[in-house]
């Protein structure tokens, strides 16, 4: 038996989806080019890299380019500390030179705050253009330590104690541990009359005047030069005897 061949519009129908399943078929993806791997280690030595060029350019007098060079070296943040305290150093001095003081001032703020152990050289330091700012900075930074102070001996003690009382109104038992101190042994004339002087007030608030006598009394066998003060010497609870004193005093000690 005869085969008939297809009609020759199926066999363009076909090739006509055969095309069409080939078009819509995906493509085979091409690998996508990996973009070179920046590692830590590359970031350091860049910086190193740049540091050392700044520096170089700093020596030959190129300013803007070693400020440009240094700065870059800062920004990887993976300079160690004296290495960042000796290029802000640097940017300070490029600073200055410039007539960038509130810059060269940051910098060197910086340069501190980085490394407790920073300092300029004697040279450095004496720079009559960057050495003033530099040392501004310093005394604010690093103020000199105040002086130990020496403690306070048990007569010193009692003073401190006294006082103490009387600024918060305890005149009898200021007086009692003034008179105490001087008994003590305060060795400081200066400090024998400072306890006398409050012990004189003292017992004059508390209307014991004789007393408020003898203790100025007291004083001018101590310090024969001793006055009190104009807005001390005006009150009213002692103006009377403290005045009494202070004539036998010019008068020899003579009542």
């Amino acid at each position: 038996m005869r085969r008939t061949a297809p009609p020759r519009h199926a066999l363009l129908a076909a090739a006509a989806a055969g095309f069409w399943l080939a078009a819509c078929a995906p493509l085979a993806e091409k690998p996508e080019a990996q973009a070179p791997r920046i590692t830590e280690a590359d970031l350091r030595n860049r910086a190193h890299e740049q540091l050392a060029e700044g520096m170089r350019e700093y020596q030959q007098g190129e300013f803007d380019a070693a400020r440009r060079d240094l700065s870059g070296s800062l920004d990887h943040g993976l300079l160690t500390k004296s290495e960042q305290s000796t290029a802000r150093k640097h940017l300070a001095f490029i600073y200055c030179m410039q007539g960038h003081e509130a810059d060269c001032r940051d910098e060197f703020r910086k340069a501190i705050e980085i490394d407790p152990g920073f300092d300029l050289s004697p040279a450095e330091s004496g720079h009559p253009i960057w050495g003033p700012v530099y040392a501004g900075v310093n005394a604010k930074l690093r103020p000199p330590p105040e002086p130990a102070k020496a403690p306070r001996n048990p007569a010193q003690q009692l003073l401190d104690e006294g006082l103490a009382k009387y600024n918060g109104g305890d005149y009898a038992g200021a007086a009692a541990t003034l008179e105490k101190a001087v008994k003590t042994g305060l060795a400081d004339k200066g400090e024998q009359v400072m306890a006398l002087k409050h012990a004189a007030f003292s017992y004059c608030l508390l209307s014991k005047f004789s007393q408020c006598r003898s203790a100025f009394n007291r004083i001018y066998e101590i310090d024969p030069t001793f006055a009190l003060t104009a807005a001390e010497s005006g009150h009213p609870s002692w103006h009377r005897t403290y005045e009494s004193a202070r004539r036998r005093a010019q008068a020899g000690g003579k009542k």
